[in-house]
């Protein structure tokens, strides 16, 4: 077997990960996977990304691009491949018939009855390595797949959008537009990708908000995001909200616990706005990143981005690490991760969250419930450039 460059390895484990992005959203609840197909040259001859379910796994889409290619080859794929019939066959059985003769994945893949596919491998003289890139590809696409199965519910992103001084709107209540179209262009290609949109009843009242994923020209993207309304007030008919354009769910409770157990069904949630909501989800501690777009502008008084009572003292401030930073424009994107729980002490959930899609999703450790009443609606305002 001809020798495999370490970099050539990396490289094409982080065009893995770049292919597997077309298939968030996409693959649900299946993971977004990513492969690579090598020929025994070390020559990408393939590239996949897995398809909606039912559809191909990443490995066999590769596979298909590259044909006769793959034999004596190697496979770099995000995640080790499935050994198990479900809606589509084995991916060892794809690998192991294509004639692989190298395969090498980041992930091991958590679930039982998926797993187990680098041990099949090895068995029929395939060599195999783990680990590859491990943590970098685990902050990818599979970010909140992966999130689901350790603690058994959503990946919760928690978006903000205000001022340098924390506004996301003016003492008048306006705030549109906050940040520039090069910062909104970003957010709808993020809608697009997500599973699903929380925002209160009370910034749907206020603005009206679509909560659509749209092009640069206003048109809808392909793929829209399933909208969800929180909140126990009714809506009136004619809201965009409400409309066509995308499916929506209300979820009528204010306990963000309660919220992410009523969407078993996806793993990418995006709490946009509001205020109150944003504190809400905030003292549960269920914010499992924080994206803040910033936009230079001081307006001085106005609305907070979060509304909150439970800090009293700097002790208590929530602190998170970053991630990466962009520039957009005249803008900032800061994508964030907490760096730990807040110290105050927590209180046990009062709703049990969403169960596992299967036996691997237990959650690694509990999830602290508010420990005062997590919403007041009427005071949502968004914070989300619509």
């Amino acid at each position: 077997m001809v020798p495999l460059p370490s970099a050539v390895v990396d490289e094409a484990m982080r065009t893995a990960v770049a292919v597997s992005e077309s298939a968030r959203g996409i693959s649900t609840p299946n993971p977004p996977v990513g492969a690579v197909i090598l020929d025994a040259e070390h020559r990408v001859v393939g590239t996949g990304a897995t398809a909606a379910p039912g559809g191909p796994h990443a490995e066999v889409v590769a596979l298909r691009e590259a044909g006769v290619a793959a034999a004596g080859g190697t496979a770099v794929v995000t995640l080790e491949p499935c050994d198990h019939t479900g809606r589509t066959g084995p991916c060892t059985e794809a690998l192991l018939a294509a004639g692989v003769a190298r395969v090498v994945y980041a992930l091991a893949d958590p679930t039982p009855a998926a797993s187990g596919g680098g041990d099949t491998l090895t068995r029929a003289g395939v060599a195999v390595e783990s680990g590859r890139l491990a943590d970098e590809v685990a902050r990818g696409p599979l970010r909140a797949w992966l999130h689901r199965q350790r603690t058994g519910r959503p990946h919760v992103t928690l978006k903000l959008a205000s001022t340098l001084d924390g506004r996301i709107a003016a003492p008048d209540g306006t705030s549109r537009w906050i940040t520039g179209p090069a910062a909104r262009a970003v957010v709808h290609a993020e809608r697009a990708r997500l599973d699903a949109i929380v925002v209160g009843t009370g910034t749907v009242l206020a603005d009206d908000p679509a909560l659509t994923a749209r092009r640069d020209d206003g048109t809808l993207a392909s793929r829209q995001p399933l909208r969800v309304v929180v909140g126990r007030r009714d809506l009136p008919a004619g809201l965009r909200v409400l409309d066509d354009s995308a499916p929506t769910r209300l979820v009528r409770e204010h306990d963000p616990h309660a919220v992410l157990a009523a969407l078993d069904d996806v793993n990418d949630v995006l709490v946009e706005g509001g205020a109150t909501l944003a504190a809400a989800f905030l003292d549960a501690d269920l914010v499992d990143r924080l994206v803040v777009y910033l936009a230079p502008t001081v307006l001085g008084a106005g609305r907070s981005a979060v509304e909150s009572s439970s800090v009293g003292t700097l002790a208590d401030a929530r602190g998170f690490r970053r991630e990466s930073v962009t520039v957009l424009g005249d803008d900032l994107r800061l994508d964030l991760v907490p760096v730990a729980a807040p110290s105050h002490p927590a209180a046990a959930p009062s709703h049990p969250a969403a169960a596992p899609s299967h036996p691997a999703a237990a959650p690694s450790h509990p999830t602290a419930a508010p420990s005062h009443p997590a919403a007041r609606p009427q005071q949502e305002q968004t914070c989300s450039p619509e």
